[in-house]
């Protein structure tokens, strides 16, 4: 693995920069009602279709590659997480399901437009418990004729509210499958949107499926348990280790930032040993992990049986460093950490989502085990 950036993938990073830099003046992203977050989330898929950003990870672009995906992720996260989750749900999860199981009709009829930001999806995974890799999904769907009839509940549906499409994973006739469902379907029923204590800024919300009727068309995918939630965890978890590299720059930056430019006690806070101490930790966790998250990401590339193992390591330790991180951030920060609106405190409330979502980090140490003792 080569662990330069060429001139193409820097080029393509300060493009993604400056894009997000000017999306960000243009508001805060993290804050609104649900018609606020929508435009948003339109305008940002609009602007970031003027890039390959959207198409890596569904279709090759000359030059860019894993680790490029998961640098650009960082960076789009670090000036904008909630409107970052939105994005990567919407095109990195909703379009993997296409570009990976969608046969030629349904990738023209979806995801050729997701790839130029004209619709928005979501993705409808978790039930009563968040843990679907050891449990059947209740979500169930019987053939009648051209139709399938769809009953079920999903919750924590990024993008929920306002998507136009959701992606909704279920069980039919002992396989599971994908079912591509319109916002307005009779039988679909959005639960109110959800307050959360980090990326205030997304829509999320339950659902429910009551006889949700849809075209036999609009099935994607049938495959055994075990196979196609594993990938679709797997691209969350990509996803949720972007965020957390993200989220510990924009920490580290603030805090870097602030040391340099502020005095205690008649000298630069950057001159007491201990705050240069904690921002080297930071510095350390935050290195290191971008390096683990990028070897992640090579690995899903050019060495697939091996991607699932590494990725739980990359998400356990993202995760949590980035939590560390934003703590250490707030302590440099002191009072001016403490209140509301600046990027180490929006880090600290976001980092702990990433622990939780995808394969949760007690599931994911308990694979890893398995992983390093040989067991299937």
């Amino acid at each position: 693995m080569n662990y330069d950036f060429s001139e193409r993938e820097t080029a393509f990073f300060s493009q993604i920069d400056e894009l997000m830099q000017s999306l960000a003046e243009a508001g805060d992203s993290d804050r609104g009602d649900t018609g606020a977050v929508g435009h948003r989330l339109r305008h940002a898929l609009k602007r970031l279709a003027e890039t390959p950003y959207l198409k890596l990870g569904l279709q090759a672009q000359e030059g860019l590659d894993g680790p490029s995906l998961m640098r650009a992720m960082e960076i789009v996260s670090s000036l904008a997480p909630s409107l970052f989750l939105s994005v990567e749900m919407s095109a990195r999860v909703f379009g993997r399901i296409l570009s990976t199981w969608g046969n030629a009709e349904q990738k023209e009829r979806w995801l050729a437009p997701l790839l130029k930001g004209e619709i928005v999806g979501a993705l409808a995974l978790s039930e009563d418990s968040l843990n679907v890799e050891n449990e059947p999904l209740k979500t169930k769907a019987k053939a009648e004729g051209d139709a399938v009839v769809i009953n079920g509940r999903k919750q924590y549906v990024v993008n929920g509210p306002v998507a136009d499409w959701i992606a909704v994973a279920g069980a039919i006739e002992d396989k599971n499958a994908i079912f591509l469902i319109e916002k307005n379907a009779a039988g679909l029923r959005l639960g109110d949107r959800i307050a959360t204590v980090g990326y205030e800024g997304a829509a999320i919300c339950g659902l429910s499926l009551e006889n949700c009727r849809i075209r036999a068309d609009r099935v994607v995918g049938r495959f055994e348990p075990k196979e196609g939630l594993g990938k679709i965890r797997l691209w969350e978890n990509q996803v949720i280790v972007g965020a957390s590299l993200g989220l510990m720059k924009a920490a580290f930056e603030s805090a870097k930032d602030y040391a340099k430019s502020h005095e205690s006690g008649a000298k630069p806070v950057i001159a007491y040993q201990e705050v240069g101490f904690k921002l080297a930790e930071m510095l350390t966790l935050l290195q290191t992990s971008q390096l683990l998250a990028c070897r992640a990401a090579w690995t899903a590339e050019h060495m697939p049986e091996e991607a699932d193992s590494l990725t739980l390591c990359a998400k356990v330790f993202c995760t949590e460093a980035s939590e560390d991180v934003a703590g250490k951030a707030l302590q440099i920060l002191a009072g001016a950490g403490y209140v509301s609106g600046n990027a180490a405190e929006r880090a600290y409330r976001c980092a702990k989502y990433g622990q939780i979502a995808g394969t949760s980090t007690e599931i994911a140490r308990v694979r890893i085990g398995d992983c390093a003792l040989e067991k299937p």
